[in-house]
């Protein structure tokens, strides 16, 4: 039996349109309707059929849906929700695909019945962005955080997590405040890093733009690919999630200068210590299938 029968997405990103893609491709069955705030990315989703029908409004993609997926920023994760709280059917579950979670779940359950709300995380994504930038097979062996508010009815909690395993996704549960502590080390800090290199590397007064770009080795290409993702939904997680990650910092800050210390008076040791552990935990990630251990991450050059 599947977890859900009509399914509405609100937001038709990388993320939106990738559900929809693994929906159809997992649950052909399931009518899917979509909205997007850019009539642009609507007239995108109808060109390429990616639900079967885009509507001009919030309230009308949620009017008949039994699971609503928010894929917004997480800083317009209330106010969305707001727009479709009159129009939402009674027994509708709402879920979203936030990075951040305690913002979400008090966002959500400010507006929405506590007990319908399950906020979910895929963690899974790239550095595109747009409708047609989703595939179907995004989730695939990738973690899917569901972090239920102590409301959330135990029923629709099972029901979302079935959906997410449907799609290929392994799922985890934590609570909201848990989940935002550990993607603060293990996604948010990382990408406040990337723009903090790629940034000084730009601002460099001694090194052109054009030399950064033609001489890029393999660990600042990885740098700017992190550094491309959405401006719009880094701001908001950052924001959202700020004393966790100021936290992470203040950690990291701590650690660097450790290695500025044993850089500065020469010791090896210390230097072989800290990279020998970093190298037996890119080893254990590759193990369990997070990353590919091929050549240059497996990347195709072709």
């Amino acid at each position: 039996m599947l977890p859900f029968s009509r399914v509405a997405i609100i937001g038709l990103g990388l993320l939106g349109s990738s559900i929809a893609r693994a929906v159809r491709q997992a649950m052909p069955t399931v009518r899917m309707t979509g909205h997007d705030a850019s009539a642009e990315v609507r007239e995108v989703a109808r060109r390429i059929e990616l639900v079967d029908n885009v509507a001009d409004t919030p309230g009308a993609a949620v009017i008949d849906a039994d699971l609503v997926i928010l894929c917004v920023p997480v800083g317009a994760m209330e106010a969305v929700a707001t727009v479709i709280a009159d129009d939402l059917p009674a027994e509708a579950i709402v879920s979203d695909v936030g990075s951040c979670k305690a913002s979400v779940a008090r966002a959500l359950s400010a507006v929405l019945p506590p007990a319908r709300v399950v906020p979910a995380h895929p963690v899974a994504g790239t550095e595109k962005s747009g409708p047609e930038s989703g595939f179907a097979t995004l989730f695939r062996g990738r973690w899917c955080i569901v972090t239920p508010l102590a409301e959330s009815d135990a029923t629709a909690v099972e029901r979302v997590s079935a959906f997410w395993r449907r799609l290929g996704a392994d799922v985890e549960q934590m609570t909201p405040d848990h989940h935002d502590l550990v993607l603060a080390v293990t996604s948010h800090l990382p990408h406040l890093i990337a723009y903090t290199i790629v940034g000084t590397a730009d601002d460099l007064e001694t090194v052109t733009q054009s030399e950064v770009i033609k001489y890029s080795a393999g660990g600042f290409r990885d740098f700017t690919r992190i550094a491309a993702s959405d401006p719009t939904m880094w701001r908001d997680v950052f924001l959202s999630n700020k004393d966790a990650v100021l936290e992470m910092l203040q950690r990291f800050s701590e650690d660097l200068s450790q290695l500025q210390r044993a850089i500065r008076w020469g010791d090896g040791d210390a230097l072989f210590d800290r990279f020998a552990k970093t190298r037996a935990i890119r080893r254990s990630i590759v193990d369990q299938g997070q990353d590919d251990a091929a050549a240059d991450f497996g990347r195709r050059h072709d």
